[in-house]
């Protein structure tokens, strides 16, 4: 054993060298004269900002790319809220169509996606979005959930049809970080 360890001590060193010559050493090993390359700064932070034409699109991705929810992504990027749902997840957004934002009442929409309603705009589309992945066909009757703003909503299912709350899931689309489940309304806190 004491073989091993000195071998090992001995070795570090040498081991480390080798590493940082393999990942082109340092701003001092640069040759004379010679400019090191300089680093543009990261100004595109967070998860929305990754490149991948190839995987399979996040929550997020799947709402921009759908003509029926240029509301909720307008609502999306006021609050805030692309990174956090561009994440791993899982997260079951449910997103309502531009026709449940037209259903609020006037004025409604475009008051919320005034900078000073940031706020409240965020803690509604959070009352949108459960940690996990809640498939339709795997709700029960009078299911309660968590919402990630700290509310809780019920599902109701009645000859096949899955509501939450009141509205109705009409459509559901598999996501890279969970599922998008297309709702009839807008859910509102404490209703």
């Amino acid at each position: 054993m004491k073989r091993t360890t000195l071998k090992l001590k001995h070795f570090a060193p040498f081991a480390m060298v080798a590493l940082l010559a393999a990942c082109g050493g340092s701003a001092e090993t640069a040759p004379t004269g010679e400019a090191t390359p300089s680093v543009a700064p990261n100004t595109a932070i967070g998860q929305s900002n990754v490149v991948d034409d190839e995987s399979e699109k996040n929550v997020v991705q799947v709402a921009i790319s759908s003509p029926d929810h240029t509301t909720l992504v307008a609502a999306v990027k006021a609050a805030d809220l692309v990174n956090a749902l561009s994440n791993a997840g899982p997260f079951t957004v449910f997103a309502p169509t531009n026709e449940a934002f037209a259903a609020l009442p006037a004025g409604t929409v475009d008051g919320l996606l005034k900078p000073d309603q940031k706020d409240a705009l965020a803690d509604i589309l959070q009352y949108h979005v459960a940690l996990g992945v809640f498939k339709p066909e795997n709700i029960r009757d009078g299911q309660k959930q968590g919402m990630v703003n700290g509310g809780s909503v019920t599902f109701h299912v009645k000859d096949g049809q899955v509501m939450i709350n009141d509205a109705k899931i009409i459509g559901v689309v598999p996501a890279s970080n969970g599922l998008v489940c297309v709702i009839d309304k807008v859910l509102l806190p404490g209703k």
